[in-house]
């Protein structure tokens, strides 16, 4: 199975812009949609959903925690049932454009600080699951963590993911920051590169760390992104790793 390239994207905000989405779309497979609660609103998720039908880019959502002003990247206590409505509330959002588009969405991939708890904490898995039991698409998430272990207990499809832009920790968590830095686009190919041959990252602290890549994944915020990512399908390409 061809591994996919995806972003997080469609996170510019009124008249804010966040990204350069334009230049990173033809490069990606897949599109991870901001659904308004760390970022976007009505009009970006429209205009993302109608960048990607143009570049024959799948669109998944990208759903935060109620939690605009940081970002999506502050952890917060919620119940599950609450945590569902909300997920329910933004995929809802992004599927209704989908619509207006003809596009079906592809699937499910929590944003940010919401992302690492589903991997540590199973009731936040399950308030995933919960919201996908109803639009029945895949999730994506890491192995070896709650995203997998929940995920495929619960019947969903899980699609295992691998990042070129973020750190590893020793444990094997992703350590995730307020503001994404710089990371040189060639190093951040090599990393894709041993993901899919070894099925290895190697951590801050110099441990190698098991991983599988069915998707690999760049921030649109990450400085440079478009150069990364180009670089990143590049190299996979020259590789004999993707298709041409």
């Amino acid at each position: 199975m061809m591994t996919l390239l995806n972003c997080d994207m469609g996170e510019s905000f009124g008249i804010w812009r966040l990204g350069d989405d334009d230049r990173i779309m033809p490069a990606i497979h897949i599109a991870n949609v901001a659904c308004g609660f760390h970022a976007s609103d009505f009009n970006h998720m429209r205009r993302t959903v109608a960048l990607a039908k143009r570049h024959g880019v799948a669109v998944g959502a990208h759903p935060s925690l109620p939690d605009r002003q940081g970002f999506g990247r502050r952890e917060m206590k919620i119940s599950r049932e609450e945590l569902a409505n909300c997920l329910i509330y933004q995929i809802g959002a992004l599927q209704g454009f989908l619509q207006a588009e003809g596009m079906s969405l592809n699937h499910i991939k929590p944003h940010g600080s919401l992302y690492g708890m589903a991997a540590r904490n199973p009731e936040i898995a399950h308030a995933v699951c919960d919201a996908a039991d109803i639009f029945k698409v895949p999730l994506l998430g890491m192995i070896e963590t709650e995203h997998e272990r929940v995920y495929t207990a619960r019947g969903h499809r899980f699609m295992a993911e691998f990042y070129v832009d973020l750190d590893y920790a020793d444990d094997g968590s992703l350590i995730i920051t307020r503001e994404h830095e710089a990371v040189d686009p060639a190093e951040a190919a090599a990393r894709g590169v041993r993901a899919l041959r070894e099925g290895l990252v190697r951590s801050i602290g110099g441990r190698d760390i098991r991983v599988r890549a069915e998707t690999i994944c760049v921030h649109s915020d990450t400085p440079g992104a478009h150069e990364l990512a180009q670089t990143l399908r590049d190299t996979l390409v020259a590789e004999g790793l993707l298709p041409n």
